[in-house]
C-alpha cells in the first residue's frame, strides 16, 4: 500500500451565506504501489480538486491522508500506517519537500516555461539541489528519460519551436526528474491529437509497469481509462469502482 486516503470531505462557498456546496463528500481510496487508477466524472464533479489533495496542492475539510514511500524490499499494508506516515500532519517545509520528492504532475496544458529551454524547463524541480554530483546525475537521469520518450535531439530547444505532443512529453519528463513514487496526471491528453494521445497513453503506461510508479489519472477518455488497472467514477462526492483488471 502506497496511499490510503480516509473520509475525505471538501466543499467551497460558505454555510452563513447559503452558497457552501460540499464537492467531496466521505471519499476513501487506496492506491498500491505500482498501481494504476483512473478516475471518470463529469466536469464539476470535483476530479480536479480530489487530485489536488493528493498533491498537496488543497487540503480537505477533514479525512486523513497516509502516504508511504515506495519499498523496494516489502509490501507495506495499510494496517501499518501510522500518524507520520499522515501527510497532512506535515509541517510547510515536510509538505514541500515530499511534493518535490514523492509527486509528479502531468496536467492538460504542459505549462513549460517560454523563455527556457526543454532541458531547462525538466530540470526546474532540480533547482533546490547543491551537491555537484547530485546535480551532475540529474542531468543524466533527464537525458535518458528524453532520449526514452524521443525529445532528447529537442533539448536545447524552445517550446514554441516544438509540437504540442513534444511538449507534452517534455512535461512527463520534468514529473519524472525526481523520480517520484507517485505520478498524478489531470487530463494529460485532452489537448492532444488522436496521434499523440495514443503516444502518451503508452508511455504513462510502460513507466508505470517498467518503473512502478504508481499512477492516477484523471480522464474523460473512456479508451485510455480501460487501460489503467481500476477504473472509478467520481459520483456526489464518493468514488464508485466501475471495473478492475486485478
Amino acid at each position: 500500500m502506497l496511499l490510503s486516503l480516509h473520509n475525505i470531505s471538501k466543499g467551497y462557498g460558505s454555510e452563513a451565506e447559503g452558497t457552501y456546496r460540499k464537492v467531496l463528500d466521505g471519499l476513501s481510496l487506496s492506491l498500491n504501489q505500482g498501481e494504476s487508477i483512473a478516475i471518470l466524472g463529469p466536469s464539476g464533479s470535483g476530479k480536479t480538486t480530489l487530485l489536488s489533495i493528493l498533491g498537496t496542492l488543497d487540503f480537505p475539510d477533514s479525512g486523513n491522508i497516509y502516504f508511504k514511500a515506495p519499498s523496494a524490499t516489502a509490501e507495506i499494508l495499510e494496517s501499518s500506517f501510522t500518524e507520520k506516515d499522515n501527510i497532512l500532519s506535515y509541517s510547510q517545509k515536510e509538505l514541500e519537500h515530499f511534493r518535490n520528492r514523492q509527486i509528479g504532475f502531468v496536467f492538460q496544458f504542459h505549462h513549460l516555461l517560454p523563455q527556457c529551454t526543454l532541458l531547462e524547463n525538466i530540470l526546474l524541480p532540480t533547482l533546490t539541489i547543491k551537491d555537484k554530483t547530485k546535480r551532475e546525475a540529474t542531468l543524466a537521469r533527464a537525458r535518458v528519460l528524453m532520449a526514452r520518450v524521443g525529445i532528447l535531439q529537442y533539448r536545447n530547444q524552445f517550446p514554441n519551436q516544438l509540437s504540442g505532443g513534444e511538449c507534452q512529453r517534455a512535461a512527463l519528463v520534468r514529473a519524472l526528474i525526481n523520480n517520484p513514487g507517485l505520478l498524478l496526471a489531470d487530463e494529460p491528453t485532452g489537448a492532444l491529437d488522436e496521434d499523440n494521445v495514443n503516444r502518451l497513453a503508452d508511455l504513462l503506461l510502460e513507466i508505470n509497469k517498467q518503473d512502478g510508479v504508481s499512477l492516477i489519472v484523471v480522464t474523460h477518455s473512456i479508451s485510455l481509462a480501460a487501460r489503467m488497472d481500476k477504473v472509478y467514477e467520481l459520483k456526489n462526492g464518493s468514488l464508485h469502482l466501475k471495473n478492475s483488471a486485478q
